[in-house]
């Protein structure tokens, strides 16, 4: 019987990060679910993932933390390599760069750049052993047109595009694909405070997205019919950066 394929993916206790797990999970693999620290949340996401049938390891660590990340993964990547890497954790914290406080820019840049360096080296040295992977990792329109009050948050981003692009050249020729998925307005925590009438005139679709309709993208990259497709970003931002 061939072993079951795993994915990883990191900030999944809730929001975008939930959704993709959950619908990775449908599409039949075993998930790594990595968080922070809200457990109860963790909890209730590997019930569900549970509930369709596939195992569900939950990973609390930070994935800025070098240490942490050696810590919970180094052990399972001894007898185990992910096929599917869902890099998705990630915070914003807002503000005109004249303002922004020095531990804002460095933290933010931090999570989502050196995250995903910390995490895709790990997993990327059993990925290659196997020769066979996919990486996504999810950035945001923000990285593409650029946001006010968001120069780190879309920095972050922008770099993101760019490595995901400088990695797909690196691991082609071993059957690891790398793309990145690039959401807009999404219902989520992080978009909840913003008031709905300042966005939905700059989205030609006219509404805000649903964290489904950005795991659907994953799990379609996921899948052996996203087999001649690396180095992408696909956009589901509703119309509002082309």
């Amino acid at each position: 019987m061939p072993q079951q394929k795993i994915a990883l993916v990191t900030g999944a206790s809730k929001g975008i990060g939930a959704a993709i797990a959950l619908a990775l999970a449908n599409d039949g693999f075993d998930i790594w679910l990595n968080y922070r620290s809200d457990h109860d949340a963790a909890n209730a996401v590997a019930e569900k993932i549970r509930a369709t049938g596939r195992a569900c390891t939950l990973l609390p660590f930070d994935v800025s933390d070098p240490a942490a990340v050696k810590g919970a993964l180094a052990p399972l990547l001894e007898t185990e390599a992910p096929f599917v890497l869902v890099n998705n954790a990630g915070y914003a914290k807002d503000g005109i760069l004249a303002m922004m406080d020095e531990n804002d820019w460095n933290d933010v840049l931090s999570v989502h750049l050196g995250g995903f360096f910390l995490v895709t080296k790990l997993v990327l040295f059993a990925m290659l052993k196997k020769r066979e992977g996919r990486i996504v990792n999810i950035v945001s329109t923000s990285g593409q047109s650029g946001m006010g009050g968001q120069t780190n948050y879309s920095a972050a981003k922008g770099g993101l595009i760019a490595a995901t692009k400088s990695l797909a050249l690196e691991v082609a020729k071993r059957n690891i694909l790398v793309n990145a998925v690039s959401p807009g307005f999404i219902e989520t925590d992080m978009t909840g405070a913003i008031p709905r009438e300042k966005i939905l005139p700059f989205i030609p679709l006219g509404r805000i997205g649903q964290p489904d309709e950005v795991a659907g993208i994953v799990g379609f990259l996921c899948s052996g019919k996203a087999s001649y497709i690396t180095g992408q970003v696909i956009a589901v931002n509703g119309g509002a950066y082309m």
